[in-house]
């Protein structure tokens, strides 16, 4: 059996422990995202500036740890927004099942965008209308 050197026993045990941050942060980041009220800011913002308490105590990671798997480059931006729109497409049924909801007329953040009410309704709208015609010729 090859021996590993000290470098390469300490890059597979940095890597692990990533690799555990990154899978605490993809299992808790939606109940996290339901918890919190900020709907119209940015994930990116709500975990670093307005709710950086709540981000530890649901996922057990520090804000450090969040921003240096972003540095990593981790986080494609196009597809984080696509799954945080989707997500808050999802919620918003059960936001407003009395009747009320509070966020209607507010903007909807995603990963590191934030779009207007009528924008984010629109881009589902689109989205579900030509998925309608893929699956339909």
């Amino acid at each position: 059996m090859k021996e590993l050197s000290k470098e390469e026993k300490e890059y597979k045990t940095l890597r692990k422990k990533i690799q555990e941050k990154l899978i605490k942060f993809a299992t808790r980041i939606p109940i996290f995202m339901y918890l919190t009220d900020y709907r119209e800011r940015t994930l990116r913002d709500v975990i670093t500036k307005l709710e950086p308490e709540l981000f530890k105590k649901v996922t057990g990671l520090e804000v450090p740890d969040f921003e240096a798997l972003c540095s990593l480059g981790l986080f494609n931006s196009s597809l984080m927004n696509d799954a945080i729109f989707k997500f808050k497409r999802y919620e918003d049924s059960s936001l407003s099942y009395t009747g009320l909801n509070r966020h209607e007329t507010q903007a909807v953040g995603g990963w590191d965008t934030v779009l207007k009410k009528e924008e984010f309704t629109q881009f589902f709208y689109n989205q579900a209308f030509s998925s309608e015609i893929q699956n339909h010729p």
